[in-house]
């Protein structure tokens, strides 16, 4: 079981550097958790695409329905964001040494992480990188 970010998430659906390693770990798992916020940002993801003309509007299409066809199927596991959880994330803020640059979608995915037990998370984000050491997680990077 791993936790994933929508930047490994979008790996595996949009072919680049990395994509393979990705898809090859990810299918050898038996539970992939993602926080419910990778759903739309996976989405901008492939929008952009769409929108900077490096995919047509069938390959925009056909990336949709294959993620809802996984999402469907039961691939992904969804880890819920709640109040809580987002009250956890804005008090990170307060206690976050200075020097540590960290986004506020990133500190939702790293604090879903340590929500739900992980001590780990995939992502290939460099500002996520860096930050999870400061949350008390290991980045994984797959290559």
């Amino acid at each position: 079981m791993v936790f994933c970010d929508t930047s490994t998430l979008a790996k595996y659906y949009v072919p680049e550097d990395g994509s393979e390693a990705v898809r090859d770990r990810l299918d050898a798992e038996d539970r992939v958790v993602l926080s419910e916020l990778a759903r739309a940002e996976l989405m901008a993801v492939f929008h952009r695409r769409l929108r900077e003309r490096q995919w047509d509007h069938f390959r925009f299409l056909a990336s949709v329905r294959q993620f809802n066809k996984d999402d469907t199927g039961g691939f992904w596991e969804w880890a819920p964001m709640d109040g809580p959880l987002i009250r956890q994330a804005a008090q990170i803020f307060v206690t976050l040494p200075e020097k540590v640059f960290l986004r506020t979608a990133d500190c939702l995915h790293l604090v879903t992480a340590q929500r739900h037990g992980f001590s780990e998370i995939y992502t290939h984000d460099l500002h996520q990188i860096k930050a999870a050491e400061a949350l008390g997680l290991e980045a994984v990077v797959l290559d």
